[in-house]
């Protein structure tokens, strides 16, 4: 798991799809590492991605 004063500043977006807000995951971008929290338990922690895994995962999840 990432220290969280690395993601302190980071610029939090929530999926379109996650009706109020708080029903979905948040993701964030910071130097080359992609984010994800649970909107409904930020405190939680977040899991991290290259670039290359989360597109990957990205691609799998569409189809």
């Amino acid at each position: 798991m990432s220290h969280p004063d690395r993601w302190k500043h980071a610029r939090w977006k929530v999926s379109s799809r996650s009706g109020n807000g708080v029903q979905c995951v948040e993701q964030a971008a910071i130097a080359d590492t992609i984010g994800v929290r649970d909107s409904k338990n930020r405190a939680a922690g977040l899991l991290e991605f290259d670039p290359a895994a989360w597109s990957r995962f990205l691609v799998d999840l569409k189809r």
